[in-house]
């Protein structure tokens, strides 16, 4: 072992069992050199190999300080089979790679972060985003797009804000996105819902309830629907976007799965939109991670005004150093290598659960569609909340389908499965344990 990597691992030692520690003053290299018997040079090589991890920092004229004693985690061997975690898996991030767009953004954008920015966006993200936009089909103008924090704030200022149609109620699928529902029902958004299914939806009752009720707009996924994991097709795509254009009614496209479309000829609905009927949403939290809370919306020009005017009343900005490392993230090739490299990987394990689906549970209703996540349809006899307990106990862990719903809203007897972050090797052995489970009468009423 070289020397300064000697000195290192003694230093590495003392931070992270706490004899230094945070905060803490490091002795001076001329002391480290005397103590180690080496060259200031070896000391400043070991001291430069943790401050690139972030475990020390230097302070001109002053010297060096602990910063943290804990290293990044590693990832650890999992006893359980996660089927309810929708989040993607953290440690397959490449965390160095966007590091450097921390870095880089902090040192480019310095005097930008001691003021505020603008309700609509960091002006060279929208440029990239625009960009970014026209691999899913989805062209506009930059003074479209608005840059929010995540597709959650979103949602919320188009729930509350005035629509030009002059309507209130909201239209959803049942079941849909969890947290938006908790949104609806905890605020108390005047809200109805659709009844969507490994079928579809029935678009005379669709026509229905615009006609019959004050629809400000139709909540929608119609790519990879959270958590059915179907899509719609090109012509009930096309018929949703002409009742809309009939009625009056918007459309909001949530297309937060759009990076892992596999067929490059599915476009959502905003291409076609000829009457600025949609606003369309995307997310970075699936692709990326959660925490980034950065999102797209694209709007129709009668939108943009009001959207501002309360999207500025709520944060004025989105993170600027969430905003300019993203920016740098698209601009390098960084999120294209990226994208092409985690959507390979997750058709991978969308293509096992389909599989193990066909053959361990081929005799409940399911969608047929290649997606992360999708669900199976029990039977009446089945105690849901019990066997989801009883799984449990055998490490396996599923999520209720109740928060997909509006209160009051039928819901399906549905199991929904997801795996995100299950390992290829263990989801035909989760869905195998999900079929024998499912053939213990102790499971049934």
């Amino acid at each position: 072992m070289l020397k300064y990597e000697w000195i290192y691992s003694q230093l590495l030692t003392q931070i992270q069992t706490g004899t230094l520690q945070s905060g803490a003053k490091l002795p001076s290299i001329r002391q480290l050199s005397l103590q180690y018997s080496c060259s200031k040079s070896t000391i400043l090589t070991s001291l430069k190999k943790l401050e690139d991890q972030h475990l020390i920092y230097a302070l001109p004229k002053s010297g060096h300080y602990v910063v943290d004693h804990q290293l990044p985690l590693q990832p650890q061997v999992q006893d359980h089979i996660d089927f309810a975690t929708s989040s993607p898996s953290w440690h397959a991030f490449p965390y160095q790679d966007f590091q450097h767009c921390l870095n880089k953004a902090i040192d480019t954008y310095q005097a930008d972060l001691f003021r505020y920015g603008t309700s609509q966006g960091l002006p060279s993200l929208i440029k990239e985003a625009k960009k970014l936009l026209t691999n899913y089909q989805v062209f506009t103008k930059e003074e479209n797009i608005f840059i929010t924090s995540g597709v959650q704030q979103s949602l919320s200022l188009l729930s509350i804000m005035p629509f030009p149609n002059g309507r209130s109620t909201i239209l959803v699928e049942q079941p849909s996105y969890h947290l938006y529902m908790d949104y609806l029902k905890t605020y108390g958004i005047p809200a109805i819902g659709i009844k969507r299914t490994t079928d579809g939806i029935n678009l005379y009752e669709l026509e229905r309830i615009f006609n019959s009720y004050d629809i400000k707009f139709f909540y929608t996924m119609p790519r990879l629907h959270n958590p059915l994991g179907t899509s719609y097709s090109k012509q009930e795509k096309d018929m949703i976007r002409q009742l809309a254009y009939q009625y009056h009614v918007y459309i909001v496209e949530d297309d937060y799965l759009a990076d892992f479309e596999q067929n490059s000829k599915i476009d959502p609905i905003y291409t076609d939109d000829t009457q600025q009927h949609v606003i369309y949403l995307k997310s970075f939290s699936k692709i990326m991670f959660p925490g980034l809370r950065i999102g797209l919306a694209v709007l129709p020009e009668v939108f943009i005004q009001t959207f501002r005017q309360f999207k500025n009343t709520t944060d004025i900005d989105s993170s600027m150093i969430s905003q300019a490392a993203l920016e740098l993230y698209l601009k390098s090739g960084m999120f294209e290598r990226y994208q092409k490299k985690v959507s390979e990987s997750y058709a991978i394990r969308a293509n096992r659960l389909q599989q193990s689906i066909t053959a361990h549970l081929a005799k409940f209703k399911a969608s047929k569609e290649i997606c992360m996540h999708s669900h199976i349809i029990l039977p009446r006899q089945v105690n849901i909340d019990k066997l989801i307990q009883h799984l449990k106990q055998s490490n396996i862990l599923l999520d209720s389908i109740n928060r997909n719903y509006l209160e009051g809203f039928f819901h399906e007897r549905m199991l929904k499965l997801n795996v995100s972050n299950v390992e290829e090797s263990k989801i035909d052995v989760g869905i195998k344990e999900i079929s024998l489970s499912l053939n213990d009468p102790n499971n049934y009423f």
